[in-house]
């Protein structure tokens, strides 16, 4: 978008020392330290005075550089990171860790003057530093400056589980709304009520502000102090105000020889990159909430493979950011063309970096976790063990017994997705950016087997044969049951490991419960049953056991089936029948009952 030379620019300050005469780079967004145009030159003040307060419940880049008066331009010199901003302008790079957490923010500013350059001391003859327009260093000079300050106080608090977050963040406002007005009792006592008081003891609150300050607020309480005192830190005549917004006008329109601003930016590809770095903010907060996740702490495999694919996100978004600083100078210097910055943006979503992708794969692992811990939870009295040593320490300490363990094979597996994104990483350089890399991976999807119908359902058959097999021999102090994390090629996503006489079985089918047995041959006092073989696990076993009694005080008295034979007769019977299928000391348990 090609610019007019005539055009007087406006820009926030962002904590920048401005002053007038100074001059200033539009093309890096930049101040030229220690050069000033005409420190003579005299100026006219005008006193202005207008507070106002604002509640901001985003926490967008949108919203915030909305909040400073941030334009388009200037916003993407942020993103690219050409300029330092300092003061309130901090806040822009403060963004939320967490998903959980609601956030609502007040903003409180303040004008107190205005200051600009008389036009007659700019022409040429008067500038203290001519060479200025022949070496291009600047494009423009502040002829204007409104001073005052802002102060952003962000309020912070974590949502549990169970708690609507966008409730919070609708109370926090009816509360920070109250700011402005609520009193101060003696020292510290406010007017609130208890509901209230409930509320806002479990917000915390961060700073930032154009004002010296001796320690900065951390609560509430804290802010609402502060929040009355801002007025006279700026002093009794405004003194310690500090530049808001400031006015440029261009260098080519006092001599046509100068450097120039040649184009802006779109608004179209600014919304763009900056819909980038919202894309890796989300992602930074969804990995940084999956790792809190309890069964991360149990399988902490995944936890590493969240933090890697994070850290590449960072140094992915950290290349990108770079290429912005190199490439936005040169465009609005006109020694690029706008279609530059389109290439790195058409070819960031057609890498392993797409958005779509990126999500994708953490809303996978996600799911995963879910999976695991589902599995986990059911399996309420079974120890999980989260180092290959523990294992082998449970496994020691239990060497004297039937050591039952549920394995997840596939949790540490390398993934090609994640290998993709390391590859691309390794091709890519800031000059790259414009060009597709040839490790792009455009076929590679983000989730793996995992989710595949085949194994999801081996995972769900596994997890209910051990769960079942665990509740029959809860009683069972000859057995001991454990899950861990195993890797295993042979058997995709779990498999049962039985540990006995210090020997291994990576694919141990528990027998399953027994289905009701048949009787026949029924006579007053004896029955002939017929046993089924389970549909999980008979290769385990050796022969059944029936148990049974004559009546409920009676003495128990059992018989052994062979398997290769399912048919026994049993006689002195009165009522009660009990029938346990075992696999050597390993017992499954059904009662079945018999009226004779």
């Amino acid at each position: 978008m090609e610019t007019d030379s005539r055009t007087l620019l406006e820009v926030a300050a962002l904590g920048r020392p401005f002053q007038l005469g100074m001059l200033y780079d539009c093309r890096k967004d930049c101040l030229i330290p220690g050069k000033s145009l005409n420190q003579t030159a005299v100026s006219d003040e005008r006193i202005q005075h207008k507070t106002e307060f604002n509640i901001i419940a985003s926490d967008s880049v949108e919203d915030k550089t909305w909040a400073l008066d941030v334009g388009a331009s200037l916003k993407a010199s942020f993103i690219g990171g050409l300029i330092e901003v300092d003061g309130s302008a901090k806040y822009l790079k403060d963004t939320k860790t967490s998903k959980k957490q609601a956030r609502v923010t007040l903003k409180y500013k303040t004008i107190t003057k205005f200051m600009q350059l008389s036009m007659s001391h700019l022409g040429r003859g008067n500038v203290k530093h001519p060479y200025v327009f022949e070496k291009g260093i600047a494009t423009h000079v502040v002829t204007a400056v409104l001073y005052g300050a802002q102060a952003f106080f962000v309020f912070d608090r974590e949502a549990s589980e169970t708690e609507d977050q966008q409730n919070i963040e609708g109370n926090l406002q009816v509360m920070i709304k109250k700011i402005p007005s609520l009193s101060i009792e003696g020292k510290a006592s406010l007017k609130l009520t208890d509901t209230e008081k409930a509320t806002v003891d479990k917000l915390s609150c961060k700073f930032y502000g154009d004002f010296a300050l001796k320690q900065n607020p951390v609560s509430f309480q804290d802010a609402v102090k502060l929040y009355t005192t801002l007025p006279d830190l700026l002093g009794e005549k405004g003194e310690n105000a500090v530049p808001v917004r400031v006015w440029l006008l261009p260098l080519e329109s006092l001599d046509s020889s100068a450097a120039r601003l040649v184009r802006q930016i779109s608004v179209r590809l600014i919304n763009e990159t900056q819909s980038v770095i919202e894309d890796f903010n989300e992602i930074e907060m969804q990995s940084n909430d999956i790792t809190t996740r309890k069964a991360i702490s149990y399988f902490p495999e995944i936890g590493q493979k969240i933090k890697s694919f994070k850290d590449m996100c960072l140094e992915y978004k950290s290349v990108f950011q770079s290429s912005l600083s190199s490439i936005l100078p040169l465009i609005r210097g006109g020694g690029k063309e706008e279609c530059v910055l389109a290439n790195i943006l058409t070819n960031k979503e057609q890498s392993p970096f797409n958005s779509n992708k990126l999500k994708e794969w953490l809303d996978c692992k996600e799911h995963e976790i879910n999976l695991l811990q589902v599995y986990t939870d059911m399996m309420e009295d079974t120890k999980i063990l989260a180092s290959k040593s523990e294992l082998q320490s449970e496994i020691f300490k239990n060497r004297d017994k039937n050591v039952v363990c549920f394995a997840f094979t596939s949790l540490g597996e390398e993934e090609p997705y994640l290998f993709c994104l390391r590859s691309h990483l390794k091709a890519l350089s800031t000059a790259k950016l414009t060009e597709p890399t040839e490790e792009d991976g455009k076929d590679v999807e983000p989730c793996e087997f995992y989710f595949s119908d085949a194994v999801s359902e081996k995972m769900n058959e596994q997890a209910i044969l051990f769960i079942d097999f665990a509740k029959a021999n809860k009683e069972n102090k000859k057995t001991h049951f454990i899950s861990a994390s195993i890797p295993n090629d042979e058997h995709k996503g779990a498999s049962i490991y039985l540990y006995t006489d210090r020997k291994k079985s990576d694919h141990f089918e528990p027998p399953s419960k027994p289905e009701r047995p048949n009787a026949s041959d029924v006579t007053h006092d004896s029955v002939t049953i017929k046993l089924s073989h389970p549909q999980y696990g008979s290769s385990e076993i050796t022969h059944y056991l029936v148990e049974y009694c004559a009546n409920e005080s009676g003495s128990w008295k059992f018989v052994e089936v062979p398997k290769s034979n399912l048919e026994c007769t049993v006689s002195g019977l009165f009522y009660f029948l009990l029938i346990l299928v075992p696999r050597k000391n390993i017992l499954i348990t059904a009662l079945i009952v018999f009226d004779l």
